[in-house]
């Protein structure tokens, strides 16, 4: 029996008969926002299998038989983002006719709802045995839960500098929680994406790191890339190069470098506190403006990528208690009057 010919033509096709043996995956980064759901079933109906960021349900396999209506499955969750359940649903169901497997897999969650569970049922902390993941996902939760509360506190009352430090304080402590859950999800994603010739794994643009612990617990039996969904879209409007805000850049930045200072730090956690006032959080359905959210993100990124550590520290103290179109006059106001971008947003209450 001849060798094989590792070199030129032959080696080519061989590692292409390798890579088409192998398993693939997909990571896709998005947000629940109704605008992503034409393109996250565009590339879900190119897969063998659909890995959903959400926990098992009791009524899920239900509602994608069609022996449970798409309405009251939603009416059953707990979510803010109604719209986008509502159209996924019905996305899914038309996968699932065709033959995709479809799994709801977030480990992290399941068991924050087990624990909400055992307390609803008069169990107390102490009652969680301390040697079980679930008790690690309550002191998670728990540490995450109490940097949340100290930021609003500080927010509501403190000074800009104290307000700007507990927003590093929640950062990374909301980043150690990141971590955790990403690594929990892909050791329980493994051996199920490896059952498949191909996966497509839902999760949400902060989980950037689920790739690299994917990767890690995977090696080489299945080869995974990473997508950020909506990307064309993004490029496409031209306002800004990514939907990261400035809290998630700094939230990622602990969560891929923990134990680095960064000298930027400061002003992401300043810029963040603007940000948050800015953003539009009620859930925009896609009908004038194909993608609201995605545009309404663009713009308020950009807008406080204008602004310095000192005019975050002035705008703070104006825009701490006012509501967010409010907020958005001030800001685009304070643009306005040294010449800078502030796209078409309002300089009053008044319509122009």
């Amino acid at each position: 029996m001849a060798p094989i010919d590792f070199t030129g033509s032959a080696c080519s096709l061989f590692l292409l008969m390798m890579d088409l043996q192998r398993k693939h995956a997909t990571l896709v980064l998005a947000e629940h926002r109704p605008e992503t759901v034409t393109h996250a079933a565009a590339l879900m109906r190119e897969h063998e299998a659909v890995f959903l960021e959400e926990p098992p349900d009791p009524h899920f396999e239900a509602m994608l038989a069609g022996d449970l209506s798409v309405d009251d499955y939603v009416m059953t969750l707990d979510t803010e983002y109604t719209e986008f359940s509502h159209s996924m649903c019905l996305v899914l169901r038309e996968l699932h006719r065709t033959g995709i497997s479809i799994f709801q897999v977030e480990p992290y969650l399941e068991h924050l709802v087990t624990i909400h569970e055992f307390f609803a049922s008069g169990g107390t902390p102490e009652g969680l045995d301390p040697h079980e993941l679930q008790y690690q996902v309550y002191l998670s939760e728990k540490m995450a839960t109490a940097a949340l509360l100290d930021f609003y506190r500080v927010a509501t009352a403190g000074s800009f500098r104290e307000t700007v430090e507990s927003v590093k304080r929640f950062a990374r402590v909301d980043s150690r929680r990141f971590l955790f859950r990403d690594r929990l999800r892909a050791e329980v994603l493994a051996p199920m994406v490896q059952r498949f010739s191909k996966s497509y794994i839902e999760a949400g643009q902060i989980h950037y790191f689920l790739g690299r612990a994917l990767r890690q617990t995977l090696g080489d039996s299945v080869q995974l890339r990473v997508r950020f969904l909506m990307e064309r879209v993004v490029k496409s409007l031209g306002i800004s190069r990514h939907l990261f805000g400035p809290g998630d850049i700094l939230t990622l930045r602990y969560i891929l470098h923990p134990e680095i200072r960064y000298p930027m730090e400061d002003l992401l956690a300043a810029r963040a506190l603007i940000y948050n006032k800015l953003i539009r959080k009620n859930e925009i359905a896609p009908l004038k403006e194909p993608y609201p959210h995605i545009r309404d993100e663009l713009e308020v990124i950009e807008i406080v990528k204008q602004l310095t550590l000192a005019e975050c520290a002035d705008l703070f103290s104006l825009v701490r208690r006012l509501k967010t179109e409010e907020a958005r006059i001030v800001v685009a106001r304070q643009l306005r009057s040294t010449g800078r971008n502030a796209h078409s947003w309002p300089v009053s209450n008044r319509q122009e």
